[in-house]
């Protein structure tokens, strides 16, 4: 089993290599509302099906037990068709924000300098909420619409991990939702 883990390890780490290595560096000047946006990697992949799960220190080794365990750990990832990857450097200068947007697939946002604020039109009243560097957040796309903001007085920096259908657009811009207004 932990032969089996070492190895989707292993794998996660190729696929996310491959996506860098095959991927086209293209970067957009930065726009009068302060994001610069780099593509730093783009790849697509075939279908995917990943499962791993791992039994962590003082976990008991019943399969009953550990699917109940609150020390297991579990990933499944699952596509169906073709998937465009891409690895995203947004830099904002302060004050910055995205506009609101969708996409068509989930992001893993790391937010790696300054402060970014993030309005999702599934949150309450879009109410903010705010990532400081060394955090992260999961954007679920499809219905859901965001805006980013670099409220502080220094430049923000976040990288995303973005999964989309093959082909599709990987940013859409959407009106501000009516329930954020």
């Amino acid at each position: 089993m932990k032969t089996r883990t070492i190895m989707l390890a292993a794998g996660l780490t190729s696929l996310v290599g491959a996506s860098a290595y095959a991927g086209h560096v293209s970067a957009t000047p930065q726009t009068p509302g302060g994001v610069q946006t780099t593509i730093l990697a783009k790849s697509t992949l075939d279908q995917l099906h990943l499962s791993a799960h791992e039994r962590l220190p003082g976990q008991t080794t019943s399969r009953e037990d550990r699917a109940h365990s609150a020390k297991a750990w579990r990933l499944v990832l699952r596509t169906h068709g073709m998937t465009d990857a891409y690895v995203v450097d947004n830099k904002f200068a302060a004050g910055a924000e995205t506009g609101w947007h969708s996409h068509p697939g989930p992001s893993i946002v790391f937010v790696v300098a300054g402060t970014m604020t993030n309005y999702s039109s599934h949150s309450r009243h879009c109410a903010p909420h705010a990532y400081p560097a060394g955090s992260s957040f999961v954007d679920e796309g499809g219905k859901d619409s965001h805006l980013l903001r670099n409220q502080g007085t220094v430049p923000a920096e976040t990288i995303a991990f973005q999964m989309i259908p093959a082909g599709a657009t990987r940013r859409i811009d959407e009106p501000v939702a009516a329930r954020c207004r």
